[in-house]
């Protein structure tokens, strides 16, 4: 049915407000046409964009699905549908309608829109294709280009990415956000220094905080970074990107002083509550709360629940997804919560909301967990540690935070698979196999030489580095070539899923962890899985993750100070059998006995933490005028 002269008039006009940004104009006249037209699908579309626009993705969803309702083979409403899904999370639906979409008519926008649910899905190879035929249709679009460099780094495919985010910087005007995921690939091959170059330059050119944050996050795996250099770099991130939102901070509608004692609302803000590092050691302390004193509220960004997730969330007394709020919208969330105790566990790292923080949404905030540093947010009031990590003498202005030291460990673990056997012990030193199983972006010139001095001390020992595949392993082999080792002596591993990655503890003998950079969780599992860890503790809490460690389950004898002591430490226990054998039969045993495992215990020092840091508040507010 053609639409009525009033109609037509009213869309015309809703149409060219909505063409000239003027979105609020534009919604009440496509919703006067819907009260004489209910089902005009493109009034539907059009209306569901505005909403898609303002963040109403619900809304947007089920006004675009009438659309398509109406005009189903429309591809325009079908890929805006995708769209819309994808927004809410949706992404089965919305690669059934961006499919549905490419069917009908191809287009590069679609293509893309269709590789980025791909990607989320972790369907890589789809993914890639999709982002490749994009491509096809638009040869200039850097951002395809981008995401499939995304797509080629998540697969493990770092030479490919390094090489398509080259050519997304070649293709168009230098991009922040190329720039950093080129920053990322570097890391994550071991070119630390181009790294940081890319993360600088990244910095530089955008108004990004989380992509200036790379570079904080970076200075930290560089031995050429001292703690004081770290925390001028973290001030100056703080006077540019958080200091301007202090003016949007509101008062807390928190009881003060007369609620010292009563229970307290934790919040918990993270984009990874699952099988991650931060999920697995979050466990433990979420299961072991005390609910009459303490309610968990999780503010969780993932895309992707796992069965990490789901114990997570049992153990939660309250559950939100954030992923699709802003930065505003989850400061305002969580103040609505009225939270008094928010806590960050990501600092710098992938997925940071640290400009929630800066509007200081509750009274009293904490960073822990993700690595022990600084994370420069003056709003922060309190960082956690403990007396390995961060010693008495420690110079307290190297952080913007006051820390307070739980009193045994930082860490409380708990093991992902509990019944994987230990394997048995080497039975000579010939055969003696070293190996390191973190990140490679922990792997720099200076580690490579201390391993290199450790295999010529000790010949026939093996070494085997988890690495992704690159030009980089050749150039490691190379490496060892040049300081007169058999460079066939050097082993890499690509990435390992679930029990695989515990089932590589069986071919090594001795852990050897990078510095400045060590182990946190790579560690706990290989002491574990009966491994010994020689460790190198440095200047920073960050290098001292080995002591802590160590040092709460009595062996601190392998922490060295010095880059000479720690290859000597290595090379001493590869000859000695015995030890090694002891040590594989009873790690885990001290690993079950140590502070590290006790859950109950850690849960109360992070509880009483929690206590003295909210009486200092209300102490503070009660002084107040």
């Amino acid at each position: 049915m053609a639409d009525s002269p009033e109609t037509l008039s009213i869309f015309r006009q809703g149409a060219s407000l909505h063409q000239a940004g003027r979105l609020a104009e534009a919604e009440p006249l496509y919703r006067q046409i819907l009260k004489i037209e209910p089902d005009h699908a493109e009034t539907l579309h059009l209306l569901g964009l505005i909403c898609h626009q303002t963040g109403r993705f619900d809304e947007a969803a089920d006004l675009i699905r009438r659309a398509v309702s109406r005009s189903p083979r429309n591809p325009n409403y079908l890929s805006n549908l995708g769209m819309a899904l994808a927004a809410l999370g949706r992404f089965d639906g919305a690669i059934e309608a961006y499919r549905a979409a490419l069917s009908i008519r191809p287009e590069a926008q679609t293509w893309f829109n269709f590789g980025n649910a791909l990607r989320v899905k972790d369907d890589l190879p789809a993914a890639i294709d999709a982002f490749q035929n994009a491509m096809a249709l638009r040869p200039d679009f850097v951002e395809a280009l981008n995401n499939l460099g995304l797509s080629l780094h998540d697969a493990g495919r770092l030479d490919d990415a390094i090489a398509t985010y080259r050519r997304a910087l070649e293709s168009g005007p230098e991009s922040a956000e190329v720039l950093k995921n080129l920053g990322n690939a570097m890391k994550d091959a071991g070119e630390l220094d181009e790294a940081i170059r890319c993360y600088r330059r990244a910095s530089d050119l955008g108004g990004d905080a989380r992509a200036a944050g790379n570079l904080l996050y970076a200075m930290h795996f560089h031995p050429r970074y001292g703690p004081r250099e770290i925390y001028q770099a973290h001030a100056r991130w703080n006077e540019r990107f958080c200091r301007p939102l202090a003016s949007q901070n509101l008062p807390h509608a928190n009881p003060g002083a007369p609620g010292r004692n009563r229970p307290l609302r934790i919040g918990c803000v993270s984009p990874d509550l699952h099988a991650h590092p931060v999920g697995r050691f979050l466990l433990p302390l979420f299961a072991h709360h005390d609910r009459t004193q303490f309610r968990i509220h999780s503010y969780s960004d993932l895309r992707r629940a796992d069965s990490v997730t789901e114990q997570l969330r049992a153990n939660t007394d309250v559950w939100r997804d954030t992923a699709s709020l802003s930065d505003a919208q989850l400061a305002q969330a969580i103040r609505d919560d009225a939270i008094d105790i928010l806590v960050d566990v990501t600092m710098h790292m992938k997925g940071s909301r640290l400009l929630v923080f800066a509007r200081r949404p509750a009274p009293v905030q904490v960073t822990y967990l993700a690595y022990c540093s600084t994370t420069g947010v003056e709003a922060i009031d309190y960082r956690l540690t403990d007396p390995f990590l961060d010693p008495p003498a420690v110079d307290e202005s190297q952080y913007a935070e006051k820390s307070v030291r739980l009193p045994r460990t930082y860490w409380c673990y708990q093991p992902h698979y509990e019944d994987i056997p230990v394997a048995p012990p080497s039975q000579n030193s010939s055969s003696i196999t070293f190996g390191c199983l973190n990140t490679y972006s922990k792997v720099n010139p200076d580690v490579l030489s201390a391993w290199a001095a450790i295999l010529r001390n000790v010949p026939g020992s093996r070494l085997i580095v988890h690495s992704l595949p690159g030009a980089h392993r050749q150039r490691d082999r190379a490496l060892l070539e040049r300081e007169g080792v058999d460079p066939n002596r050097l082993e890499f591993v690509g990435f390992l899923r679930g029990q695989e990655y515990f089932h590589q503890y069986y071919y090594i003998d001795v852990a050897l962890d990078p510095f400045p950079y060590p182990g946190g969780t790579t560690t706990c599992d290989a002491l574990w899985m009966g491994v010994p860890v020689v460790s190198l503790a440095g200047q920073t809490a960050v290098s001292r993750a080995g002591l802590s460690i160590l040092s709460n389950i009595g062996l601190n004898e392998l922490v060295a100070t010095t880059a000479a002591r720690y290859i000597e430490i290595a090379s001493t226990l590869a000859y000695d059998i015995s030890r090694l054998a002891f040590l594989r039969s009873t790690l885990r045993d001290r690993m079950r006995s140590s502070p590290i495992m006790d859950q109950r215990q850690f849960a109360r020092d992070v509880e009483a933490a929690y206590r003295q840091m909210w009486q200092s508040f209300c102490d503070t507010r009660a002084a107040s005028p």
